[in-house]
């Protein structure tokens, strides 16, 4: 599983969006959580919310995708595209 690849997406430093999902399809996470989120991603391509790649990234640390996770990871997510550096710090410790 590409964790870094993801994460840097989601932190603003990474590929393009359409990359980061033809990569994640091409090797799966065999996290039956991560299930739902991969057949989106076939569904919708390049048009997959963010929200959902906040979810997954979720998911693959072994957390729950609940609102309330979601909602605070995708806020720290805003704040490292906005040029943040304390945000790669929370991100990471939500992570853990």
């Amino acid at each position: 599983m590409e964790f870094e690849l993801l994460d840097s997406y989601l932190l603003g430093a990474g590929p393009d969006k359409p990359e980061v999902v033809r990569r994640l399809l091409a090797a799966p996470s065999s996290t039956g959580a991560a299930a739902p989120f991969y057949e989106g991603m076939r569904l919708l391509g390049a048009r997959t919310p963010d929200l959902s790649l906040v979810a997954l990234r979720l998911v693959l640390a072994g957390k729950r995708a609940d609102d309330a996770a979601v909602t605070h990871l995708r806020a720290i997510v805003e704040r490292a595209r906005r040029g943040d550096a304390a945000a790669r710090d929370d991100y990471r410790a939500a992570l853990e």
